[in-house]
């Protein structure tokens, strides 16, 4: 055992110690972006959130999206679908330096609104039972026109990976375990303790924001894995920890 692993543990346990001890939980959720088709990714995912009994979101790409995967996840009893945009393609300036997004500011409102219903309608069809009817955008980014449209499209709720709140009924992410840059890769034990280490001390202050981990399958490494089992026999078991449905997620912030 690394040190840094072991380090983390320490980290992680005496985090949620201190809530328990206190009477109170952090309460988490798990959102897993890209879903299209089964993969041996997803299997080990699944396996995992079905061990640990804790919901995983799965942002599924409409467009792309098989009847394999509705096949494969009909009987799940831990795996949501959320609606991961149309079909995850590009439409910002990159000669211009602008950052990618599906449904930026380069869209017509119209258009992005018709893609944003097609989505919903194809994933419904799909996965009548375990869709919840909440918006994840490609790149976690979306014009906050486009964000107010969501109710009109029928998405219930939004969640992305910023500390901007786009419209009220947001369940945000807060710690992505992936390094994008160069080679995509774990980003490594001290780092995940330090940025958990944050969410933690604002959690002691303002109350129950779901604190949220966010994973890519398709792209994980060895790390990314041993992350997912490690963090999981901890904070999936913890008295300081609580696990919400993610269906109960979504309604909370959109009924509040």
């Amino acid at each position: 055992m690394t040190s840094d692993l072991a380090a983390f543990r320490a980290h992680l346990t005496g985090h949620l110690d201190w809530f328990a001890e206190r009477g109170t939980q952090v309460r988490f959720w798990w959102r897993d972006d890209d879903a299209t088709a089964p993969t041996p990714a997803l299997e080990r995912l699944l396996a995992a959130a079905n061990a640990h009994d804790v919901d995983v979101g799965l942002a599924v790409i409409p467009k792309t999206a098989t009847e394999a995967l509705a096949d494969r996840l009909r009987n799940e009893p831990h795996a949501v679908v959320l609606q991961h945009g149309w079909q995850h393609l590009n439409h910002q300036r990159k000669d211009l330096g602008e950052k990618a997004a599906e449904f930026g500011d380069r869209r017509a409102l119209g258009e992005a609104l018709a893609e944003l219903v097609a989505g919903r309608e194809r994933l419904e069809a799909l996965f009548p039972a375990a869709f919840v009817p909440a918006f994840v955008p490609p790149w976690n980014r979306i014009a906050p026109p486009v964000a107010r449209q969501l109710a009109e499209a029928g998405l219930k709720g939004l969640s992305t990976f910023t500390w901007e709140t786009l419209i009220p009924a947001q369940v945000q992410t807060h710690l992505d375990i992936i390094k994008w840059k160069k080679d995509r890769r774990f980003i490594g034990w001290a780092s995940v303790s330090e940025r958990l280490e944050l969410q933690f001390l604002r959690r002691r202050n303002t109350g129950g924001e779901p604190l949220g981990i966010l994973t890519h399958h398709l792209d994980h490494d060895a790390g990314c894995e041993a992350f997912v089992e490690e963090f999981l026999a901890i904070a999936a078991h913890h008295p300081g920890a609580a696990w919400p449905r993610i269906a109960d997620l979504f309604a909370e912030v959109a009924a509040a």
